[in-house]
């Protein structure tokens, strides 16, 4: 099995200057996108009657999946130096039945693996995630396909894949910052009521729930426009090498021939 060691660094540059050049913005696009998300997820919050609450959960999560979708296309579309009107990101619409069969299957595989330990099941994670990019990339192969195809292209790949999400940990965390300022203050305030029977109040630093997710969402929204449309893209360029590499995936093209090719990281690169 060949696999080379990636330059993250220069990933990221180079991810940077095809975002830099993308025919539709992709601010503008991750803010439609996280936009919707934030509305989704506000819109859930607010039913909280037993039965119709678990539907639409249920319904943000199909429709987040279907948006993450839509935005991955558009990050394959900059990759290619192609247009992506707003409206791909509602392009998942047309696959939706596999794509929820293949989140569900992949998230049955890792908890499997995770029932072992933590570590087989971060592996587990890493093996199938390519899984999506590959069905986003040809919706036509079938679920356990796009499995497969993943766990031969990760093959060699899984720490570097580690890797780079741990580079990106510092974006994450700014973030989800707001939410876990507030979910440490409501733990505390439940704490408090089991062990001395203080009510927990009914707002936080003067602001009802709701509003506090309102402005935990916008703050996410804020962060991930420096940082969200890279990372996606940087996947992207890691899944060609791969595919590159392992020769497995649409469109896998030889080594003389493939524009990203031709350079090495420095030794001991992870």
């Amino acid at each position: 099995m060949m696999f080379e060691r990636i330059d993250r660094k220069k990933c990221k540059w180079e991810a940077a200057e095809l975002l830099r050049e993308a025919r539709v913005s992709p601010k503008a696009m991750t803010a439609l996108y996280m936009g919707l998300l934030i509305a989704l997820n506000l819109f859930s919050s607010l039913v909280d009657t037993g039965f119709l609450s678990s539907f639409i959960s249920i319904l943000t999560s199909l429709l987040g999946a279907v948006l993450a979708a839509g935005f991955t296309l558009y990050c394959m579309s900059v990759r290619r130096g192609e247009r992506a009107e707003y409206l791909t990101l509602f392009d998942g619409f047309s696959f939706v039945g596999k794509l929820i069969l293949l989140d569900i299957l992949a998230g049955l595989f890792i908890f499997l693996w995770s029932l072992l330990f933590v570590i087989p099941g971060i592996i587990a994670a890493y093996r199938y995630s390519f899984a999506l990019f590959n069905l986003y990339e040809d919706p036509s192969i079938g679920v356990m396909e796009a499995l497969e195809m993943s766990k031969r292209q990760t093959l060699g790949y899984k720490a570097q894949l580690f890797t780079l999400d741990l580079s990106y940990i510092g974006w994450s965390l700014l973030a989800t910052l707001p939410t876990l300022l507030l979910l440490f203050q409501m733990n505390r305030d439940l704490t408090m009521l089991v062990l001395y029977g203080v009510p927990a109040p009914e707002t936080y630093w003067g602001l009802p729930i709701f509003a506090l997710n309102a402005i935990g969402g916008l703050w996410q929204l804020i962060v991930a426009l420096f940082y969200y449309p890279n990372y996606i893209c940087v996947q992207l360029h890691y899944l060609d090498i791969a595919k590159r590499t392992s020769g497995v995936g649409k469109d896998a093209v030889p080594p003389q021939s493939n524009p990203w090719s031709g350079w090495n990281a420095p030794d001991g690169l992870s």
